[in-house]
């Protein structure tokens, strides 16, 4: 299966999580809350379950429609604790190896994870498992856990996982199933999300807080940086193996990669959204315009802060075909050139002679853009300004977020200016880091200590890139993409 050429211009979230204990239907559950999570992870979902006894699997490429719509899967994944996982793949082809939850039998029993995030030094420790004899059976970072926690010393089982995760770096967010309990961690800086619900006598462990919404689950809090939680027959306790550190949470969750609807560290990601939007109309207003249009779907709510404290119509000048994704049609570049016309259109009957703001969430490569703004000239626009509800996008992301590498990030190699004559606008302007960190409702970031991960703009990333750094790592990782990409 290709991806598509015609959405090849965003970030993408590698990955969501959902866990259920104590309840009699967990693995429908599960597949509730991953259909609220499917926005994090469309490659291939899986569940895994436990009835007291026996682990009962179930994994599947595609949409979580596609491998959980047989009322027979679920049916077989018996038990009162089950957990789930959506996945995107970063390179290659979805194998049906790497489809997570992970699950391997252990010395102390059964046991399954799944895992939001990326590590850091995987290649690192991997090269080292296989020197002392583990065999590898996917080609997921996540399996590193499985087998630090196989080999350790520790004798009790979170122990055993604690001594794991000391080993571990970058950013995580897993859910895991050891029979009797089901487990929630966050990294020590707490980069990937994660919350608890309760659902009558039962927990929930959620990637987002729209999983909790779906099956009519009560939010608790969220589960906090570097926190472990244990839930078992005897309720939830919490643990902290890392110590205190301050977190470093994704700011890019807030900007484009969460269901808008989601509630995260506290905030409304609707109204985050917005503000930012507002933020942006404050700091490079387009006094002139005559129309707002944001670049559907993530462009909407910022469009709307925008509008709203820029004073100018708002209109949905453009619209979106939601059901192109997947195409059997090869990505020539004539029809990468088309492509662009076959998920958005001009709403010319709004556009023609009008001075309009384009507002989106983010320029990666600025492909799109650039077809999107000839689109829009094409319908008749008297002038097309462009507006990004972020600063520019100039680094690569190592903690879970499939990002071009850095020299293809479009914001690397040139400047505001430059991309403004790329992409074909009048005007171009990105929201302010400072702007960003008011929106959501922090103190300026400027020269002081960040208070979230925002590598992505600063280049300053909270956990060491072991792997990225190790020139050795890095060959490894190239003949591993390659390995994937004929896989």
């Amino acid at each position: 299966m290709n991806k598509s050429p015609f959405d090849d211009d965003k970030l993408h979230e590698e990955c969501g999580v959902f866990g259920v204990f104590g309840h009699d239907d967990a693995s429908a559950l599960v597949a509730l809350g991953l259909h609220a999570l499917q926005h994090r992870g469309q490659e291939a979902s899986g569940i895994v379950s436990f009835d007291g006894e026996d682990f009962y699997a179930h994994r599947a490429q595609g949409l979580v429609g596609k491998g959980f719509s047989d009322p027979n899967v679920i049916a077989r994944l018996k038990g009162y604790a089950a957990i789930g996982h959506n996945r995107y793949s970063t390179t290659g082809e979805t194998l049906a190896r790497n489809i997570q939850p992970l699950y391997a039998d252990l010395s102390f029993g059964g046991f399954a994870v799944a895992h939001n995030g990326n590590l850091t030094n995987t290649h690192q420790l991997r090269q080292e498992l296989v020197t002392q004899g583990a065999i590898f059976q996917s080609t997921t970072d996540t399996e590193v856990i499985i087998h630090l926690m196989a080999l350790s010393k520790k004798t009790a089982i979170i122990d055993r996982l604690v001594d794991a995760l000391h080993q571990i770096k970058g950013a995580y967010s897993l859910v895991a199933c050891t029979g009797d309990r089901v487990i929630g961690v966050r990294d020590p800086y707490g980069i990937r999300p994660l919350v608890l619900g309760r659902l009558g006598d039962s927990h929930i462990l959620a990637s987002e807080t729209c999983a909790l919404d779906i099956i009519g689950a009560t939010y608790v809090r969220d589960v906090e940086a570097g926190e472990l939680i244990i839930i078992d027959k005897d309720g939830v306790h919490s643990k902290r193996p890392f110590g205190d550190k301050s977190s470093r949470f994704c700011i890019f969750e807030y900007i484009y990669f969460a269901r808008p609807d989601s509630f995260m560290e506290g905030h409304s990601v609707y109204e985050v959204r917005k503000e930012i939007g507002a933020e942006l109309a404050r700091e490079a207003p387009c006094v002139d315009a005559d129309l707002v249009v944001p670049v559907p779907d993530s462009g909407v709510p910022a469009a709307i802060g925008f509008a709203e404290a820029g004073k100018i119509p708002f209109e949905l000048g453009i619209i979106r075909n939601h059901y192109v994704g997947r195409t059997f049609i090869e990505p020539t570049d004539q029809i990468r050139h088309l492509g662009v016309k076959m998920k958005h259109n001009a709403n010319k009957a709004f556009i023609e002679g009008k001075k309009v703001v384009l507002v989106d969430d983010s320029i990666v490569r600025g492909t799109t853009s650039q077809k999107i703004v000839e689109m829009v000239r094409q319908a008749g626009a008297k002038e097309v300004h462009m507006r990004i509800a972020s600063p520019p996008t100039a680094h690569s992301c190592f903690y879970g977020i499939d990002t071009p590498s850095t020299e293809n990030l479009l914001a690397h190699r040139m400047s505001v200016d430059e991309i403004q004559d790329f992409i074909g606008v009048d005007s171009m302007a990105y929201v302010s880091i400072d702007g960003l960190y008011r929106a959501v409702g922090a103190a300026k970031r400027d020269n002081g200590a960040p208070q979230y991960c925002d590598a992505c703009f600063t280049g300053e990333y909270p956990v060491e890139l072991v792997d990225h750094t190790d020139k050795s790592a890095r060959t490894k990782i190239s003949s591993l993409n390659e390995r994937r990409q004929k896989g």
